[in-house]
């Protein structure tokens, strides 16, 4: 079976699908893995790394993926792309299905059979394999080292001989994956921190790392499937934001990370609230990429709002692209050695496996995952989607 790797297209992405040590556990299982030639350049891996490692080199990318049995990629591909594919390639990589039905039609028609990262249901065994959840995590840790440059004191608490400097606040809104490490990170990092989520399940696990978990009176949302929340009504998000609005102006920095999977992002911190925020302090935005979570804020800008510094940074795991790549090349090459025969040295895809029946979206010229279907049918029938 013949796995390759292309160079991401999207001129901000710095990070590589597999790393030549992930390269290196697929050829040993009896995979033949090419790489464009100059993949790992953001990385600091040559191509001579990945020889190394077992793999061939490639300079010619519309004929790699021509030849290919299994493509892996971060990025979804172009729909010009997916018309190079033979019939029966098996495509891997972040897709963003819901805004996406066009290329989702395409890969179906094409005869792909198509992966979604995103799509990898949180469940235990799926744990190893969940790329949203790793890269969250770095985005997290990212979205501390931004607000702490961007921010005009510092985080923790000083006591010098000219006096004491109290620790910086910080408000994380949203205990998720990126949640959690943003508080882990900026307590590591000595600022006092308080957060909140609209799950009170989850306030055992941030109480245990030692901040202030703000309870809400009258929340009645449940977590979602899969360990996502769901969305908030009208009467609760309006709410929210009036209790919510006592914690901005008291924070130095605010960290909102509330992303509903399929749907536009909620509102959270409106125009209102960041007036009554202190001057020099910094909100970060990580849901900016769906729609935002913060009024005013735009993707891949930072704007100043009354005072306000807002960063509205997407993909902030590709600020580390080293740790950011090796953490996906795990995940997709778990996902290959989950499904893989050693028998035909291929990959063998079950259709009644509780992961594949999360994540495989188009098999067999047709799309097969029933949240997309239902998606599909709601868009034709003109009403809202997801």
């Amino acid at each position: 079976m013949k796995i390759v790797v292309p160079k991401e297209a999207c001129p901000r992405e710095t990070r590589v699908a597999l790393v030549p040590t992930a390269a290196k556990k697929l050829v040993q299982k009896g995979a033949q893995i090419q790489i464009e030639s100059g993949i790992g350049k953001n990385i600091g891996c040559s191509d001579r790394d990945y020889n190394q490692a077992g793999a061939t080199i490639c300079t010619d990318r519309q004929s790699m993926l021509a030849s290919a049995d299994v493509v892996l990629r971060l990025h979804k591909p172009t729909i010009e792309e997916v018309k190079c594919l033979r019939r029966g390639t098996l495509h891997v990589s972040f897709l963003d299905p819901f805004r996406e039905t066009d290329l989702l039609n395409t890969l179906a028609q094409q005869g792909v059979s198509t992966i979604c990262m995103e799509m990898v249901p949180r469940v235990t065994r799926a744990q190893k394999m969940d790329a949203l959840s790793s890269q969250a995590n770095l985005a997290g840790y990212v979205a501390v080292i931004l607000a702490a440059q961007a921010l005009n004191r510092i985080l923790p608490m000083m006591t010098t001989a000219a006096g004491t400097l109290s620790p910086a606040r910080f408000f994380v809104i949203g205990a998720g994956v990126a949640g959690l490490q943003v508080i882990a990170t900026a307590k590591r990092l000595g600022a006092q921190v308080e957060v909140y989520d609209v799950r009170p399940a989850v306030e055992e696990e941030v109480s245990s790392l030692g901040v202030k978990f703000i309870r809400l009176e009258q929340d009645e949302s449940e977590s979602g499937k899969g360990a996502y929340a769901q969305q908030l009504t009208s009467r609760q998000l309006v709410n929210q934001q009036e209790k919510i609005d006592k914690h901005c102006s008291q924070a130095d920095v605010v960290v909102t990370t509330a992303r509903i999977f399929g749907k536009k992002s909620p509102l959270i911190v409106t125009r209102d609230m960041i007036a009554k925020m202190k001057k020099g302090s910094v909100i970060v935005d990580l849901a900016v990429e769906d729609g935002g979570n913060v009024e005013g804020s735009k993707l891949n800008k930072v704007i100043d709002q009354d005072g306000v510094t807002i960063l509205g940074h997407g993909d902030l795991a590709t600020k580390v692209p080293f740790d950011a790549s090796h953490m996906y090349a795990n995940n997709v090459t778990n996902f290959i050695e989950e499904y893989w025969d050693d028998q035909s040295k291929s990959v063998n895809l079950n259709l009644r496996d509780e992961i594949l029946e999360g994540c495989l979206i188009t098999y067999q010229g047709k799309i097969c995952n029933q949240m997309l279907l239902d998606h599909i049918e709601t868009l034709k029938g003109g009403r809202d989607g997801l």
